[in-house]
């Protein structure tokens, strides 16, 4: 039976997985179906965290919207993501930047990788 299901969860893996850690700021395009039609959507902001592994594997993006703080989070296998573009890496010494949260302005910002 694990066989089985090791089988299936190796069909659902996306063969290209971009390469990203926590911190860098991405942009992910993320494609949404308005009725018949289908476009691609960018989200651009910093790696939050990182979740699980192998099919289950997600991670969270933060951006400030208008000045307020919005994350989402996304399957990186997921059909739906159609690309994930590192726009600057960032150094950290966290795993998890929840920390960000409490932050606006300069002081939410992630340094960058030089």
């Amino acid at each position: 039976m694990k066989g089985l299901l090791e089988a299936i969860e190796a069909e659902q893996l996306k063969a290209e997985v971009p390469a990203f850690n926590v911190g860098d700021t991405v942009k992910v395009g993320y494609k949404i179906i308005e009725g018949g039609k289908e476009r691609i959507q960018n989200f651009e902001g910093v790696v939050i965290a990182k979740q699980h592994g192998s099919v289950n594997e997600s991670f969270t993006v933060r951006r400030l919207s208008f000045g307020i703080g919005v994350e989402r989070t996304f399957p990186i296998h997921s059909p739906k993501v159609a690309y994930v573009t590192v726009v600057r890496p960032g150094k950290v010494r966290r795993a998890k930047l929840y920390y960000l949260r409490g932050l606006t302005g300069k002081a939410a910002k992630v340094k960058e990788v030089r």
